[in-house]
């Protein structure tokens, strides 16, 4: 089994979209906004609750335990074009 790189850094970007720095130094972005509809995920409608995302591991979440798969995050997201 491949392990994805795991993000290092992250911001939080309008429309629910992250900008996301991967370990191998990769940049992509990742939108949110289809997991929005999910009953899991309906907290982060709240755009200040949103913006409190973290790095945590190798994936991110939110305080109330909201993640991101670590292989969607990364195999979901479109590079970032230069």
């Amino acid at each position: 089994m491949y392990i994805v790189p795991k993000p290092v850094e992250i911001k939080v970007l309008e429309n629910y979209k992250l900008w996301l720095k991967f370990e191998n130094g990769e940049q992509k972005i990742f939108n949110m906004e289809k997991y929005l509809h999910e009953k899991f995920y309906h907290k982060l409608k709240n755009r200040k609750y949103f913006e409190t995302v973290k790095v945590s591991g190798n994936t991110i979440e939110w305080e109330n335990g909201e993640d991101v798969a670590p292989e969607n995050l990364y195999y979901d997201s479109i590079l970032e074009k230069e």
